[in-house]
């Protein structure tokens, strides 16, 4: 991938993620004060809820980046267009389950969750429409995952920028003349749908696609199904680390403390989603120098791109420990401080570790080497959810997101780098000493002046806040731009062992098989 594409994409990726921050930042506080904190709490846990639709996926989405990327590029466009009927098949048949999911679940769901009498009617009809938006996205969604393996991101990018300012302006008008929640959602789960048929249009745009059914051969739903088994296990994984605590919350606390929850959580996804934007990169990456068996390659993309990822997060930790409470007062309101910035730091310390690391989980997917991964992220979301659980009860949402940390922490310390380096032939001082420590050492002048403006005032408005963020940002990218025109960002040196190790002769096998 040339080094032009790769800020193109970076570039476009950050520029749509800064304008969905910007909109959340300024949207969610005015859905929240016109919609209510029960209203607010109920919107987040139907939307919770049908995430976990998300496991129906199976790991296919990961299957066509893959494949795609590796058609794409040998230009065997027969095999690319078996592979995506065979996935537009598939999709389809999970949309008409997810569908009778929701029809059920929305009869009952006045006995699932805890919802005040007033409230059942509005969740019945919110979760229809969340629920048929996410059955139709299964087999649209097809054409998004193509353009993720042709990478061309900057154009998926631009039809998010699009739809979330669209989404934007229409939610405001839409409470601003006295609609309420039905109408909010009714906005929100139609231009995901209108993005599908305008990713679409560029699929056809740029390959010799052709849909029939025809096309849908056993070879390739058995060449998916091998790929995206073990992806399946991290999807589940992931909906119980991440998406299980507005259930948890909602199932033994209430719809309302739901939002003092999210207010704190909110603040670290948008954290995730900013390094996330970037690592999408690494997947088809790697699975490149793993075609290509180069070991070498594969050890800088591991290195170089968990460096990258800590130049993101690492600052970004800084000014949310010091300015956290700042952050939510101006954002939603004093009340929220006390209870919001305490789940926040809880979430946000093991979060750090896992996104500085996020280059180390797309390099094991772009090799196919994701497997024993797999396993240790479902036992940790096994463990989340059964000590989110427990301690909910007796410490309510705070019990919650130290349920959430404790598991986290103790596979992002213990197992991951450890496998990485193993499996990549590096040694792990190494590892951790090349990819972290000069990171760490540009956050100090910043965490120095962010003490610093602490002592001299403590924002509470938005104002005062941004003159605060601006400095801190000026001083950390000064420092930032000093390393990048030294090169010393992405200087890495001597990574591994010769090509004779036990990981090399591995990697070349994998490729055989698979060629």
């Amino acid at each position: 991938m040339r080094k032009s594409e790769i800020i193109k994409n970076v570039g476009s990726s950050w520029f749509a993620l800064g304008v969905n921050v910007v909109v959340g930042i300024f949207l969610s506080p005015y859905i929240l004060h016109r919609l209510g904190d029960e209203a607010f709490g109920l919107w987040i846990l139907i939307f919770s809820a049908t995430g976990y639709y998300g496991l129906f996926d199976l790991g296919i989405r990961s299957s066509i980046v893959r494949y795609i990327a590796k058609y794409s590029a040998t230009e065997e466009y027969d095999e690319l267009n078996r592979l995506v009927n065979t996935a537009m098949f598939s999709y389809s048949g999970i949309g008409v389950v997810a569908m009778c999911i929701t029809l059920i679940a929305a009869y009952y769901v006045d006995s699932i969750f805890r919802i005040p009498a007033d409230f059942v009617v509005t969740a019945r009809w919110l979760l229809l429409m969340v629920g048929t938006s996410v059955s139709l996205g299964f087999p649209l969604g097809v054409f998004s995952g193509i353009l993720e393996g042709l990478q061309r991101f900057y154009l998926l990018n631009f039809t998010s920028i699009s739809s979330t300012l669209i989404r934007a302006l229409l939610i405001v008008v839409a409470l601003r003349h006295g609609r309420g929640l039905l109408t909010v959602a009714l906005v929100t789960v139609s231009l995901p749908l209108l993005n599908q048929f305008v990713n679409a249009a560029a699929v056809f745009r740029h390959l010799p696609l052709r849909l029939g059914t025809q096309y849908v051969n056993r070879s390739s739903l058995r060449r998916i199904a091998s790929y995206s088994g073990t992806t399946f296990l991290i999807i589940v994984a992931g909906r119980l680390r991440f998406k299980s605590d507005a259930l948890v919350i909602g199932t033994f606390v209430s719809a309302a403390a739901v939002t003092y929850f999210t207010i704190g959580s909110r603040l670290v996804d948008y954290s995730s989603e900013v390094v996330s934007s970037l690592a999408q990169l690494f997947v088809p990456m790697s699975s490149q120098s793993q075609a290509k068996g180069d070991m070498d390659g594969l050890r800088k993309i591991l290195v170089v791109g968990n460096r990258a990822c800590a130049f993101i997060i690492f600052p970004i930790t800084a000014i949310l420990t010091v300015l956290g409470k700042s952050v939510i007062e101006a954002w939603v309101g004093p009340k929220y401080v006390a209870t919001s910035y305490p789940v926040m730091l809880v979430l946000l310390y093991p979060m750090t570790l896992m996104l500085a690391q996020s280059a180390s989980g797309r390099t094991l997917w772009g090799m196919a080497k994701h497997r024993t991964w797999a396993w240790v992220v479902l036992a940790e979301g096994a463990a989340n959810l059964i000590l989110s659980v427990i301690l909910v009860r007796p410490y309510g949402i705070m019990g919650d997101a130290i349920g959430t940390a404790i598991p986290l922490t103790c596979s992002m310390i213990l197992f991951l780098p450890h496998h990485l380096c193993r499996l990549l032939g590096i040694k792990l001082k190494t590892y951790l000493y090349r990819a972290f420590v000069f990171p760490l050492a540009l956050c100090v002048p910043l965490v120095a002046v962010l003490l610093l403006m602490r002592r001299w005032f403590i924002p509470h408005r938005l104002g005062p806040l941004l003159i605060q963020l601006v400095i801190a940002g000026l001083v950390y990218g000064s420092g930032l731009a000093w390393a990048f025109w030294t090169h010393r960002a992405w200087e890495v040196g001597p990574l591994g062992s010769n090509q004779e190790d036990e990981v090399t002769l591995a990697l070349v096998e994998t490729y055989q098989e698979e060629a």
